[in-house]
């Protein structure tokens, strides 16, 4: 056995003893098992570094890499906080972490557990509550329950609440109310992804020179733009460059 080898498998024992000696999380015991070299890296960066480099950016590459190797330690967490603490913002912010875990119809249970009491026909809830029925593919549910948080709040205004109508009505084939909601948000949006779901539903209707001034438009506004706005909608940007450039 070479020394390199040796010397992984005692780093991984000594981090193995390190991991059960201070609380953290079993899945780096089979890490550093499985990944003597490799893992015995990761475990180093995510959880002895920290320890030692306080900055804010060492921190944000550390919990990078942490996620990476866990990406589920979130979710436990936030779960963990919703059962103990059991308040609405708890209950809230674990739903949220469902619906980025890809479990939207669990998000959509606890969204209606929520939604009782003093907080029955609350904004927020009510808007998170569509997000996941949305995710979870249930457009029709989500168009209703927006209707009904408008219905009880009828001066709350949310431009994510509002595109979220739109892609509902889409998504349930009602295009002609989508297209005169995705005009209004086009107006207003601060985004570009409005005008860009504008845009392609535009052209899937045959009103192909609509949708060329629509994503001109967008473009044009970006080009003047300051340097955070193109930034922060890099994709959306890059998405109706390539629409035009097919248009």
């Amino acid at each position: 056995m070479s020394f390199y080898v040796l010397g992984s498998y005692i780093l991984s024992a000594c981090l193995i003893v390190h991991c059960m000696r201070t609380g953290r999380n079993s899945v780096w015991v089979w890490v550093l098992l499985m990944l003597p070299g490799f893992g015995g890296i990761a475990y180093i960066v995510a959880e002895i570094l920290p320890e030692l480099f306080g900055s804010r950016t060492a921190k944000r590459t550390f919990r990078g890499v942490k996620k990476a190797l866990d990406p589920q330690q979130d979710l436990r967490r936030l779960e963990a906080t919703a059962r103990m603490q059991g308040g609405i913002a708890a209950q809230q912010h674990y739903a949220e972490e469902l619906v980025r875990q890809g479990r939207a119809g669990d998000a959509v249970d606890i969204y209606r557990q929520s939604l009782k009491g003093l907080y029955e026909h609350d904004p927020g809830l009510m808007l998170g509550l569509a997000q996941a029925q949305f995710a979870a593919s249930r457009p029709a549910d989500a168009r209703q329950t927006l209707d009904d948080l408008i219905l009880h709040n009828p001066d709350y205004k949310s431009p994510d609440g509002h595109l979220l109508y739109a892609r509902a009505l889409e998504a349930e084939g009602n295009s002609a109310k989508a297209l005169e909601e995705y005009a209004v948000l086009a107006g207003y949006y601060a985004g570009a992804e409005a005008p860009l779901r504008y845009a392609q539903l535009l052209r899937r209707e045959g009103r192909i020179e609509e949708a060329r001034k629509t994503l001109r438009d967008l473009m044009d506004h970006a080009q003047h733009a300051p340097g955070h706005y193109r930034k922060t909608q890099a994709e959306w940007l890059t998405a109706a460059e390539r629409e035009l450039s097919s248009l």
